[in-house]
């Protein structure tokens, strides 16, 4: 018996693993920077080098690399800026994981603390997450039709899916020249510099993937004159740009993620010779999958009324569509400082970054939880402390509307920030007003019993003669017409020629007359 088969890509889960650890590393200022007084403000990015599976185990090494901007002891020069990195070697244990098998790891700094031990010393501790995901892509065959010559009997069934036919990663570079506004003084040196994404949205083309969007970018600089030591600059810059995609289609169902993976800022010189243009380089990281719908019309089961047909079946788990939807969730609060603090004079700069803690579906639909972190720098009255910060966590939730369904759902949430404003209320006091994009993707998973073999035999002719000719029979609960063919060797055909159907339902309680064939 010759097969049609039709082939469908999907993605399967071999494992996934999660560790918390704590980096911890006492670090020596270089001789070239001064003595340290009081760190003002510190951040940190985990960085790999290394990643690779071998005998269930995700191997991987790299690097935390921290910022840490601190006040001296130097009346000329009162702030200073200081990077380092602390090496580490981590693995996660996954069962089942082999040496070529893709993985998605990604680490995730929690909290990072540094400590002063002397003018010469720092201890610096910081709780870092790993996960690691490993999906392995993989085939499923789906029987849809046999040659025309085999005689056979059979049912078949259409079923709504989800094709991947994209899973790759990408990067877009922007590379931009900007200018400081005209009310700046010349630039000494960058002591702190931060570069943001905000509202990043993708849409697909034929043929690429295009981004759009704007990077928020903040310098905080010792500017050249001496009576203006201590200057910030603040700006926009349009995020646009393009990736090949040669699979891209506008009717495609997408989850494009975008992460800043590299940002520097260097001083350039003007066209006067003077140190007042940067030059702005990002990287942004794309994680891409494209699904494609599609509708397959399978054959759920099949028997032949002049040999016995024995299908062979086996469970397999599909996706399809459940909902595409993009909300917003809107932010009002305060931020309030400390007694301890010093008063806010005005505020420099605000950089935040959102984590969304949980996802949880309800019967209203999916609820999101999670944390906007918010990171002040702000001028003081103490002039021996021109410089302060605060940071602030603030909650949220969100519930996203989905359709209620009876079988399981697997969730993918996106978040991004689109816009945040901070105010100074009074010196003690700051509103905080934030709009956050919440991209929620759900796939209703399906379980469908495939035809992997059908086995044919001749025809158990003893068997078939001690069965009724005629047989009355009264449709139960769940009953198919097919299934009911079937079991008695007949065909759909005659089934419904005799008891004068109109189609192929078939009711509990329905009294048929059934007339065996022999083929």
């Amino acid at each position: 018996m010759e097969l049609e088969r039709q082939l469908l890509h999907k993605n399967r889960e071999i494992g996934r693993a999660f560790s918390q650890i704590t980096l911890d590393d006492d670090y020596n200022l270089p001789d070239f920077k001064p003595d340290l007084t009081k760190v003002i403000r510190e951040r940190g990015e985990i960085l790999f080098e290394e990643i690779h599976v071998n005998n269930g185990h995700v191997w991987f090494k790299g690097t935390l690399a921290f910022t840490i901007l601190y006040r001296t002891d130097l009346d000329s020069k009162k702030i200073n800026c200081l990077k380092g990195e602390i090496p580490f070697q981590e693995s996660l244990s996954v069962d089942g994981a082999g040496e070529l098998d893709p993985v998605k790891l990604d680490g995730k700094i929690e909290d990072i603390s540094v400590s002063v031990i002397n003018s010469r010393k720092l201890s610096i501790r910081s709780l870092v997450e790993f996960h690691a995901i490993i999906e392995k892509p993989e085939e499923e065959s789906i029987l849809t039709g046999l040659k025309e010559e085999d005689a056979c009997e059979v049912e078949k069934e259409q079923m709504g899916v989800l094709e991947l036919i994209t899973d790759k990663k990408d990067t877009l570079r922007i590379r931009k020249e900007i200018s400081l506004s005209s009310n700046k003084p010349n630039m000494d040196e960058i002591l702190w510099s931060s570069v943001e994404l905000r509202a990043i949205n993708s849409r697909l083309k034929n043929g690429e993937i295009e981004v759009t969007g704007e990077a928020l970018i903040y310098v905080l600089y010792s500017g050249a004159e001496e009576d203006d030591r201590l200057q910030w600059f603040e700006t926009t810059v349009p995020v646009q740009g393009a990736v090949e995609c040669n699979t891209c289609e506008e009717a495609l169902v997408y989850r494009i993620s975008a992460h800043l993976a590299q940002a520097g800022l260097e001083i350039l010189k003007d066209e006067d010779g003077e140190e007042r243009n940067f030059m702005l380089e990002m990287v942004l990281n794309l994680a891409i999958r494209l699904w494609k719908e599609d509708t397959v019309e399978m054959i759920s089961d099949i028997y032949a009324l002049d040999r016995q047909v024995t299908p062979r079946f086996k469970t397999s788990s599909f996706e399809k569509l459940l909902l595409k939807n993009e909300a917003k969730c809107r932010i009002s609060d305060k931020i309030e400082m400390d007694d301890m603090q010093e008063d806010v004079l005005q505020i420099c700069a605000s950089e935040e970054s959102l984590a969304i803690e949980q996802t949880t579906v309800t019967e209203d639909g999916v609820l999101a939880e999670g944390i906007l972190t918010v990171e002040l720098l702000y001028l003081t009255s103490d002039e021996s402390m021109p410089l302060g910060s605060k940071r602030a966590f603030l909650p949220f939730s969100q519930m996203i509307e989905m359709p209620k369904t009876d079988g399981s759902v697997k969730i993918h949430l996106d978040g991004g920030i689109d816009q945040v404003t901070t105010v100074l209320s009074d010196s003690k006091t700051i509103d905080v007003k934030a709009i956050l994009s919440l991209n929620l993707l759900a796939f209703e998973e399906q379980e469908k019993q495939l035809i992997t073999e059908i086995e044919e035999a001749e025809l158990d002719l003893a068997a078939l003669q001690q069965s009724p000719g005629i047989v009355g029979y009264i449709a139960k609960d769940g009953d198919r017409l097919f299934g009911i063919a079937k079991e008695h060797h007949t065909t759909i055909e005659n089934l419904m020629e005799t008891n004068h159907l109109t189609n192929m339902f078939v009711k509990p309680g329905e009294k048929l007359l059934i007339i065996k064939t022999v083929g």
